[in-house]
């Protein structure tokens, strides 16, 4: 990986067209056919997550979830009915995947990427710093905008709840005319909000975090969210801040720290 670079942007604010676009994908469902791949994929997920429980019990239920992943506590413990899963979404070489399923070794840890080179890399020794790979740790390739529409539906369904989703260091697409590839500026969105207890975004351009924390704020008040999600009628606690890592979790985390650039993180918690 080269030396990481600042965001450089002809963007100095918030997009002026932030509020005008969520709002409009807040009312709207998003439709595109579902990949034939990642439906196969979803499959792997499934049976990955079932053997896991098969395995190591049932799932309890997990009211310490937020507060662990707030307080950054280790170890946390999955107490979530039915079947708790975590997502590690665009997770590269899935580096964080590890680091998230050693806080969390109760719950089956799925990260996600497009990127066949990139998890080719997946749970190498680099990563591992000599450890086995943690047993619910679990890597698939496919198109995130299908995966979490497929995990939204198990969701609604009740057979998954998912406690905790990682974003990690999104591609920012900084150019204005780029603002729609963004996920808080795209249909997925809503989906995105709807699938997890709480979710935390990284990122190391401060516009990316504040626009996401205010499209989840415009998407929570249009309430259109609701349609997929009776649970979201309550309102989410939302924090955007700088932080400073102790322990880096992903490539780009460790080279942003080393450059010494401030890095932000977005918390959206619904009330426990």
């Amino acid at each position: 990986m080269p030396g990481a670079n600042s965001v450089t942007s002809n963007q100095e604010t918030l997009h002026k067209d932030l509020e005008e676009v969520v709002r409009k994908y807040a009312r709207t469902t998003f439709l595109r056919p579902i990949a034939d791949h990642t439906r196969e994929a979803f499959a792997e997920v499934k049976t990955f997550v079932e053997k896991f429980y098969g395995k190591n019990g049932d799932p309890g239920t997990a009211s310490g979830v937020t507060n662990a992943i707030r307080d950054g506590a280790p170890g946390a413990n999955a107490e979530t009915a039915p079947q708790a899963v975590i997502l590690d979404s665009g997770c590269g070489t899935g580096e964080s995947t590890i680091h998230i399923a050693r806080r969390f070794p109760g719950i089956p840890v799925i990260g996600i990427d497009k990127s066949c080179a990139r998890l080719n890399k997946a749970g190498n020794p680099s990563q591992t710093a000599g450890e086995e790979v943690p047993a619910n740790a679990f890597w698939i390739r496919a198109e995130l905008l299908d995966f979490w529409r497929l995990a939204l539906e198990h969701v609604k369904a009740g057979k998954w709840t998912i406690p905790y989703h990682a974003v990690y260091y999104p591609n920012p697409w900084p150019k204005q005319s780029e603002a729609t590839r963004r996920f808080h500026m795209h249909p997925i969105f809503p989906t995105l909000l709807a699938l997890g207890e709480t979710i935390e975004l990284r990122t190391n351009w401060e516009i990316y975090a504040r626009e996401f924390a205010e499209a989840a704020r415009i998407v929570f008040e249009e309430n259109a969210i609701n349609e997929t999600a009776a649970h979201l009628e309550v309102q989410p606690q939302i924090t955007c801040e700088s932080f400073d890592p102790s322990a880096p979790e992903t490539a780009f985390e460790r080279k942003y720290k080393e450059a010494r650039q401030e890095l932000w993180r977005v918390l959206v918690a619904l009330p426990q």
